[in-house]
């Protein structure tokens, strides 16, 4: 399936039935009096949030959604029938903005999240409504209440453990692809990853969601490369992993780039727990591999850690040290941290 975190909907919602004018006529009853009933309720626009959907693929091919309206009021006094809401299924993660793209209607970060998007309009009161004392045979009625109808758009946002970060060509998706199930695909060349892929990795008992954001260059954050929405996926991740392309030339500049780029976006993502990693060090002697490690560890001011991940060199380490880090941001040990580091590694 393919991924698409935008979408533009247009809502409509049901008009309101129109109420009725009727009068009872039967035979031998005299003065029967008015019976017109109500009109329905037209069908409200709902969005509620979902498991097991990522991606707003659906709303490409259906970008018009109308609920139904009500049905107006019958004699006899019955009400006519309210108009079928509409529910529109989305990804858990997905924010909900008007049509400027900047004001943010709704976020909808848990599945089972539900807002009303457009309500439908009320049914109209009957003739049998207005009748008084005074006013035994009234003619009046009201209409049904007018629909609402707008355009939306929707973004969504992918609610992941970790980001893989990196710059074009670090190897993020074949780190993926050797540590869960996920077959994005893999080339040798930068911008191989044209939109975000999902995968889970297995650490002991527990799932690791790791989410592989396109390579960000310099000026992602001004939307260069599509990097400001690439960018957008990372907020939700609770830990990012750095990669590094141990076969650059300058290991610190490349970490700096895209670190710059986190900086300048902000939106706290500066401030999340980050693993830095060189990759692709099968490709490398152990003396390059030192010396690279120190250039970066210094560059980060933090471990760094060495894997390949075509080789599987590192990586059930990287996890176990990622679960730590994301249980424990202090560095404390605990039982969990523990027991997930003895329970072995799996993709």
């Amino acid at each position: 399936m393919k991924f698409l975190d935008q979408a533009k909907v247009y809502i409509k919602s049901g008009k309101g039935g129109h109420g009725c004018v009727s009068f009872r006529r039967e035979k031998f009853v005299e003065y029967g009096g008015p019976n017109g009933g109500n009109g329905g309720k037209g069908g409200d626009v709902l969005a509620m949030a979902v498991e097991n959907l990522n991606t707003l693929i659906d709303y490409r091919f259906q970008q018009h959604v109308k609920a139904k309206n009500g049905r107006p009021g019958m004699g006899t006094s019955r009400t006519g029938a309210g108009g079928a809401d509409i529910i529109l299924k989305i990804p858990v993660g997905t924010q909900i903005l008007d049509e400027d793209r900047e004001t943010i209607l709704a976020d909808l970060t848990e599945p089972g999240d539900q807002i009303i998007l457009a309500r439908g309009g009320a049914g109209g009161r009957g003739n049998e409504s207005f009748k008084s004392s005074t006013n035994r045979a009234p003619r009046q009625f009201e209409p049904g209440g007018e629909a609402e109808e707008f355009t939306l758009w929707l973004r969504l946002k992918l609610i992941a453990d970790a980001g893989l970060i990196g710059l074009p060509n670090a190897g993020k998706s074949t780190f993926l692809t050797a540590v869960s199930r996920a077959r994005p695909k893999i080339g040798d060349y930068p911008f191989t990853t044209l939109y975000p892929n999902l995968g889970v990795a297995q650490v002991a008992a527990r799932e690791v969601i790791l989410a592989d954001i396109p390579g960000l260059i310099e000026g992602a954050h001004e939307g260069a490369g599509l990097g400001d929405r690439f960018l957008g996926h990372v907020e939700r991740c609770r830990a990012l992993i750095h990669l590094v392309d141990g076969t650059a030339a300058d290991v610190a500049a490349d970490y700096h780039t895209v670190r710059g780029e986190l900086q300048a976006y902000d939106e706290g993502l500066p401030d999340k727990l980050e693993l830095v990693c060189l990759n692709k060090c099968d490709a490398l002697t152990d003396d390059i591999i030192a010396e690279r490690r120190a250039e970066l560890s210094a560059a980060a001011g933090a471990e760094v850690h060495v894997i390949s991940g075509i080789a599987g060199k590192g990586l059930p380490e990287l996890l176990h040290a990622l679960v730590k880090t994301m249980d424990n941001p202090s560095g404390e040990v605990t039982e969990d941290a523990e027991a997930a580091e003895a329970g072995g590694w799996r993709p």
